[in-house]
């Protein structure tokens, strides 16, 4: 596994420049969060027929930032991108709120959770 940081201003230029659909997988959008006011964002990548051959592109994020939209260059982003909304409260571009939780259900809550 390889972890590599990024940031909020530049990770959909570093995606753009690793990302090859024909090599690499996009396995998910994850989020851990790190403290009461931080989450650290993970774009989680696999390689085609590798069995351990695993790159996450991470940034910490404010839980006041927005995050970039990475549906341009990876479509089915979109669902991981809704998830992070609805369980971080974590505002992501062009991804709305209500994938995932009803609308009486507890609001963020994965953002409490730390590691």
């Amino acid at each position: 596994m390889k972890k590599i940081e990024t940031t909020l201003e530049s990770v959909v230029s570093d995606l753009t420049a690793f990302y090859d659909y024909k090599v690499w997988e996009f396995l998910t959008l994850n989020g851990v969060a790190i403290d009461e006011g931080t989450t650290e964002i993970q774009w989680i990548f696999s390689r085609y027929g590798a069995i351990d051959d695993v790159v996450i592109y991470y940034a910490p994020v404010k839980n006041s930032e927005t995050v970039p939209s990475v549906v341009d260059l990876i479509p089915s982003a979109i669902i991981s991108q809704r998830e992070i909304v609805d369980m971080f409260g974590i505002t992501v571009e062009n991804s709305e709120k209500g994938l995932y939780l009803d609308e009486d259900s507890l609001s963020a809550p994965l953002a409490t959770c730390r590691i």
